[in-house]
Formats: C-alpha cells, sequence, structure tokens
C-alpha cells in the first residue's frame, strides 16, 4: 500500500471554506487536485487524520478521490501577493497531502437524492470508528460525482491527536456527535455492518495504513519519535474495532 508523490507548481484558487483553507493546484503529473496544507491551523495532524480516514474509506469500498504526497517547494509562495496565503505556502514547505480535483461535482444535498441504507450505514460506521465530527447537515463533506456519492475532508476526524489526552479509555468510548451525522437516520444497517466491517479491518491493514504517514508529519512532545506516534495510532484503532459495538449501539440509539 503506498501514496503517489507529486510536485506542485501552479497555485490556482484558494478554497476558502472552513479554516484549513486548502486550495486547487496543478501538479507535475498534469492533474488538478484539492491540496491540504501542513501549515494550516491544526498542522500535519489533520492531514493525518485525512490519510488514515481516506485510506480506510477506500479499502472500505466506498468512493474516495486518490490521495497524493504533494511536494511545496520553499520558492513556491514568494511571488503570491496575498500575504496570508504567502505565509501559508511558506509554513507548508515540504511534504503535504492532495486530493484528486473531481472536477464538476457538487457538493451531497440529502434533500434532493437520497443514499440507500447500507451505503449509508457504512460511512456512519467509518465515521463512529474514526470520531469525524464534520459530516453534518450543515457541512456534509460529500459529493455528488458521476451518478455516485463520493467522500472528502477528513481531517477533523481523530481529533484526540491534538492533546493524546486520555486516548487509550477514548478508543473504547462512544462516539456522541453521531447524533448529528447527516445520514444517521437512514443508517438502518449497523448492527448487520458492524460484524463485516469489524472482520475486513485487521490489524495488518491498519499497520499498512499508519505506514503510510510520513516521519515529518509525526512530531510532538507527547511521543519521541515517529514510530511511537505509528504504534500509537495502531492501538487506538485496533482497540477501537475491537470495541466497535459500543459506538454502533450508541449511533444505533441515536437514529431511533
Amino acid at each position: 500500500m503506498q501514496l503517489r508523490r507529486v510536485k506542485v507548481i501552479r497555485y490556482v484558487t484558494p478554497l476558502r471554506e472552513g479554516g484549513s483553507m486548502p486550495a486547487i493546484a496543478e501538479a507535475d503529473d498534469g492533474f488538478l487536485y484539492v491540496l491540504k496544507f501542513k501549515g494550516a491551523g491544526q498542522g500535519p495532524n489533520a492531514l493525518i487524520a485525512e490519510l488514515i480516514g481516506g485510506e480506510l474509506a477506500r479499502y472500505l469500498g466506498l468512493k474516495m478521490p486518490e490521495l497524493v504526497f504533494a511536494d511545496l517547494d520553499e520558492a513556491f509562495g514568494r511571488t503570491e501577493a496575498d500575504e496570508e496565503i504567502q505565509d501559508l505556502l511558506k509554513f507548508s514547505t515540504g511534504l503535504n497531502l492532495a486530493l484528486h480535483y473531481l472536477s464538476g461535482s457538487i457538493t451531497y444535498d440529502p434533500g434532493v437524492k437520497l443514499v440507500d441504507s447500507l451505503l449509508a450505514s457504512k460511512i456512519v460506521w467509518l465515521d463512529a470508528l474514526l470520531m469525524n465530527m464534520d459530516r453534518t447537515a450543515r457541512n456534509t463533506n460529500m459529493l455528488w460525482w458521476h451518478q455516485e456519492l463520493w467522500l472528502i475532508d477528513h481531517g477533523a476526524a481523530l481529533y484526540f491527536h491534538h492533546s493524546w489526552n486520555n486516548w487509550e479509555e477514548q478508543a473504547k468510548s462512544p462516539f456522541n456527535l453521531i447524533k448529528d451525522h447527516v445520514l444517521l437516520s437512514q443508517a438502518t444497517n449497523l448492527y448487520e455492518l458492524n460484524v463485516q466491517l469489524k472482520a475486513i479491518l485487521n490489524p495488518q491493514i491498519i499497520a499498512d495504513i499508519v505506514n503510510l504517514i510520513p516521519d515529518e508529519w509525526l512530531k510532538g512532545d507527547h511521543f519521541s519519535i515517529p514510530d511511537e506516534y505509528r504504534n500509537a495510532y495502531n492501538l487506538f484503532l485496533n482497540s477501537r474495532i475491537a470495541n466497535a459495538d459500543i459506538f454502533v449501539k450508541a449511533a444505533d440509539n441515536a437514529r431511533v
């Protein structure tokens, strides 16, 4: 399991939705990407959540734009007129994360198009696993493209890693914010899917995804070396999957 690596050659336009200020950018492979910057407010942790969430979604068969590592040269932002964007580019020199840009896609509107209960249940299960608080009616973080539902933006997931306080206990806790999930009312197959998805996400798959995280994103005061952070992510995710019955029951109770 690996991600392609591209070099950013052109900053096209900022996407000012939310606080992280992603941008549409062109890479040296000729494609456009939605570029997520490690120098944004939540730092590399948001990219780690994006990477883990996106690749877990892909492995479970959900539609997810291709994720790539995106290199940003230190000279890239020198000609940018906007000082805020110039600072963002300067602090993001090195390795960032980007999603393939889905040209012509539209924001998913649950009032216009309903999805089937199995798909809704799988997405709700994944977001409860990841503790993703950002899939609400106000901001669905899903796109409708070529008559299919695509997931984007998992940067708000795994929020425990911003402080690492009581992360072992959080792995076994319900996710109460699931009550605000935009697809919860349609997620009527949670218990059925829980058995299947727990079996699919075995420790080797989790390790393969966690091992994708670059060393330069794994810095801080909580652990000494990158592999200690990777070990903690592995432990958290495997423990949460083993205790999935807890967050599934909470989600189904909230739905009812």
